[in-house]
């Protein structure tokens, strides 16, 4: 319940010192009016972000950041607890103070609020501009919330690219943050690099000390996502916004409130990657009937392409740019009527909900990198794409369809043919669709992570909620826990997924340890894990690039990284091979009734335990870096009293995620609650547990 302090507390409170603390008293927060608008933030009474500036600069009004007083302020309490659609636990705690503090600028009689909340975890700020006479339409030039660190942090950290996130993490002090130094050979199609000392927000932090902070953002509505300007010398830290075409970061109305800004901080790593601090700051669903979105696992027609045993276009290896001829067929079209029911069948027998279908749709022949506003039309098959043989083929097998709609950037296109290509969708029955941004964006000028985009991501999670479709977006902006307020938004890619292991450098043994500390802080990704024919030189023997994890550790990332949407993203023949491995895809929930973060390292390790929404059944993942490790998990999480069964998937003696990763071992146990399970990761390895009552 939302408790309000007495009206005589704010009054006085007014002219004292203006504070906030977390129920546990451990953080707070302090903000200051004077000369100019500012905050300081201390964890156990040690400043962790030191004295640092709010405001922004508007556009015709110039400086907005000083001049203010606090002419009023309400303090309130939270203690409530709501339930996630779908999620990692059934129900969600929140509890938070706050403190609204409302100011006024004398010298032009314009007024902001700024609005702070303190968690146990961390604390959250935003502003709020109220409806005012001289403040309705402005202009954002540039925003100036800073975070002004007080030590020279360990930082997880990827440059602050407008148009991708798609890189690998670097683990470096702050005072080393130097995109220069990075060698970008990395696979990424475009960069749009705002600035040589910039990182991407969640940033994750490590004291040498043991203290946890991450810097993020919740809730970004009509409003770009926020990047961060670093100065490596002073370990400060300034909001970086994408500018849209004309250079401005924002079009905003009054009444209007930006995103939270967050800081976590904590002494166990725990406590940061299991926090639900960005969806308690999220508003709550706005879609009343919710009984259609559903947690999906699925199969398709997707790393064929990426291996090069199929092609997206029919013409194959895009031969047809530009010529105006007849599409001749390649033969390597990956999205046939045949190949399409092949996955179907082995969804229907595996006991999959889903089967996507890339490269189905005319335009893969000239779309790549030509800047082009009429690519797709989101409803014209290929000539080997029988729609509605497809579908019959499908529903007689209990399979759901999954769509693709890549829009090849030309978003402009995309939002015309938008309402028409959902009615295609509804009249064939698919129920989700995975969209893609490949490519510069169109309107020319905007980036992925601007304003625009930002409005058309969102927008178009709720227009399919209209249609009761859901959605999983391929580049797009980073999600900030908007998912709760439209929870058929039920999945993003928005970071360096698996297929760069395709065809790249590909992902270092590190990289799903440090995923779960910043990109999954915002929402679920649809990482596509389960991989089990490892290495490249499979599908051609030239070929030098690999997964780099054990077939072990592909099981764990159902569990560590969390999605209701999982694929299990390799060929139905490499699973054949190892049914007894695949059994695990099989087994595993992807809707949880509770989650316990049992070990966490970022950079290094992550073990997680989560019960299945339905059943006692419990599923546990545990991963680590290029480094092998042995851990003892205690089972106290279990019911007591009551036998299960565990089944543990795990590296075998002589595996390594370079020389021998697909080397596992199955093993069968008995576990009570007293149990503890002793586990061998490999280098880049992982483990992989189901736990079932014993009848």
């Amino acid at each position: 319940m939302k408790r309000f302090f007495p009206l005589v507390f704010i009054l006085t409170s007014v002219m004292q010192a203006q504070t906030l603390k977390s129920p546990n008293g451990k953080i707070t927060v302090t903000f200051s009016a004077k000369e100019q608008l500012t905050y300081e933030v201390r964890f156990e009474n040690k400043v962790v972000v030191d004295v640092s500036r709010l405001g922004f600069k508007l556009k015709d009004i110039g400086d907005f950041s000083s001049g203010f007083r606090v002419v009023g302020e309400s303090r309130s309490s939270e203690n409530t607890t709501w339930q996630p659609v779908l999620g990692e636990v059934s129900n969600i705690v929140n509890s938070y103070n706050e403190v609204i503090f409302n100011l006024l600028r004398d010298s032009d009689k314009r007024q902001l609020n700024i609005h702070f909340r303190a968690f146990d975890e961390g604390i959250a700020f935003r502003y709020e501009f109220p409806k005012q006479s001289n403040l309705n339409y402005f202009v954002v030039s540039e925003e100036l919330t800073a975070f002004q660190l007080t030590e020279d942090y360990k930082a997880f950290w990827i440059p602050a690219d407008f148009d991708s996130q798609e890189y690998v993490y670097n683990e470096t002090p702050i005072s080393k943050i130097d995109v220069d130094n990075l060698n970008l050979n990395n696979g990424i199609g475009m960069k749009s690099i705002a600035t040589r000392y910039g990182v991407q927000s969640p940033l994750m932090l490590k004291s040498t000390t043991g203290l946890y902070v991450n810097i993020f953002e919740a809730a970004v509505v009509n409003y770009p996502v926020m990047h961060l300007a670093v100065d490596p010398k002073s370990y400060l830290f300034s909001a970086l916004l994408a500018p849209n075409p004309l250079g401005e970061k924002a079009y905003l109305q009054a009444p209007y409130n930006t995103p939270w800004r967050t800081v976590m901080i904590s002494k166990d790593a725990r406590d940061i990657v299991g926090s639900k601090m960005i969806l308690n700051l999220n508003e709550p669903s706005k879609i009343k009937e919710t009984s259609w979105i559903k947690p999906m696992k699925y199969v398709g027609v997707w790393w064929e392409m990426h291996v090069g045993k199929s092609t997206w276009d029919y013409a194959g290896s895009q031969n047809a740019q530009n010529t105006g001829k007849e599409l001749i067929a390649s033969g390597k079209h990956g999205a046939t009527t045949q190949n399409v029911k092949r996955y179907i069948d082995f969804a229907a027998t595996h006991g999959f909900d889903g089967v996507l279908v890339e490269g189905w749709n005319t335009g893969w022949e000239d779309w790549f990198g030509n800047w082009k506003e009429d690519v797709f039309d989101f409803v014209t098959p290929y000539p080997d794409f029988d729609i509605k043989e497809i579908t019959e083929y499908a529903k007689s097998k209990n399979v759901k369809m999954i769509m693709h709609h890549e829009t090849s950037g030309s978003v402009a296109n995309y939002e015309r043919r938008l309402d028409r290509a959902f009615a295609f969708m509804k009249k064939y029955g698919y129920g989700a669709v995975k969209t893609g941004y490949v490519g510069r964006i169109i309107p020319r000028g905007e980036f992925h992570d601007g304003q625009t985009m930002l409005n058309h991501f969102n927008w178009v999670a709720e227009r399919a909620a209209e249609q009761k479709i859901m959605v999983n977006s391929h580049e797009s902006t980073r999600p900030t826990g908007y998912h709760r307020t439209y929870p058929n938004y039920i999945a993003a890619e928005a970071a360096r997924g698996n297929e760069f292991n395709a065809w790249s450098s590909g992902n270092p043994p590190m990289h799903e340890t440090i995923l779960p500390f910043t990109r999954l802080l915002g929402g679920p990704m649809d990482y596509t894990p389960g991989i089990f024919e490892i290495k490249m030189s499979a599908f051609d023997p030239a070929k030098k690039e690999q997964v780099h994890t054990t077939l072990a550790k592909q099981l764990a990332l159902y569990v560590t990284l969390y999605s209701p949407l999982q694929m299990a993203a390799d060929l139905p023949e490499n699973y054949e091979r190892h049914l007894d491995a695949f059994q695990f895809i099989k087994d595993v929930a992807a809707d949880w009734q509770d989650t316990k973060y049992l070990e966490a390292e970022p950079g290094d390790y992550l073990t997680v335990a989560r019960k299945d929404k339905l059943s006692e059944r419990w599923f546990l993942g545990a991963i680590t870096d290029e480094n092998a490790r042995k851990t003892e998990i205690s089972l106290d999480f279990l019911t007591p009293g009551v036998k299960y069964k565990a089944t543990v998937y795990e590296d075998g003696k002589a595996a390594h995620w370079e020389k021998n990763p697909k080397s596992y071992a199955i093993k069968t146990i008995q576990v009570t609650s007293k149990s503890k399970l002793q586990l061998h990761l490999a280098e880049g390895g992982g483990a992989a547990v189901s736990i079932v009552p014993i009848p």
